[in-house]
């Protein structure tokens, strides 16, 4: 059992029933409690809370069941490392934070969509979703500009509340990127762990 306490905030404990998760998804959401232990770094229950809620209410608003949820964030989640990962090998982990610092965010966000991925990849992710659950690619796409900016604002929890000039320790998003190399680093996992975590 984890305990977590910080400065003005309520002590959360963790059940250990969290640790049948994958271990690399555990990883990344380990990242998340760490996160929220240090009042210097952005993460905190109401924030961690929001984005999960902003999750569940696209869904509703677009009639898709949990089960086809979830493969949506997986599949989204995984394109989206792919291209920040990419970006982080050719131009820094800079860009890739600027990129979060820019875009995350709970408010559809179109820009957010393009600034992350070419049109090819967008294309070509809609249509392993549409594959995966069955939906129409337009329903698929329409949820996009929401769906990018909350997985970047998970990401962004990492971040510090205010930064030095050339900091960069986003721990989140270097877990996120660096998990033993692994391309599978599962978005609706972790975001399900936090929901579980919230929830105790």
């Amino acid at each position: 059992m984890w305990i977590l306490s910080y400065p003005n905030r309520p002590l959360h404990k963790v059940p250990n029933s969290l640790s049948l998760y994958k271990k690399k998804n555990m990883s990344l959401f380990d990242q998340v409690l760490s996160a929220i232990n240090e009042p210097a770094k952005q993460a905190n229950p109401t924030q961690l809370s929001q984005i999960i809620n902003m999750v569940e209410q696209l869904s509703q608003v677009r009639d898709v069941n949990e089960q086809k949820s979830q493969v949506i964030t997986s599949i989204v989640g995984k394109y989206v490392r792919s291209a920040l990962k990419e970006k982080q090998q050719t131009q820094g982990i800079e860009e890739a934070e600027a990129v979060i610092e820019k875009y995350g965010g709970t408010s559809p966000n179109a820009d957010a969509v393009n600034a992350v991925m070419t049109p090819q990849k967008q294309q070509q992710m809609a249509q392993e979703v549409a594959t995966s659950t069955g939906l129409n690619r337009d329903v698929i796409e329409s949820m996009l500009p929401t769906l990018i900016p909350i997985i970047l604002q998970f990401l962004q929890t990492g971040a510090t509340i205010v930064k030095n000039p050339g900091q960069r320790n986003n721990s989140v998003l270097q877990s996120f990127l660096d998990t033993d190399g692994d391309q599978d680093v599962d978005i609706a996992d972790a975001l399900s762990l936090a929901k579980r975590f919230l929830s105790n």
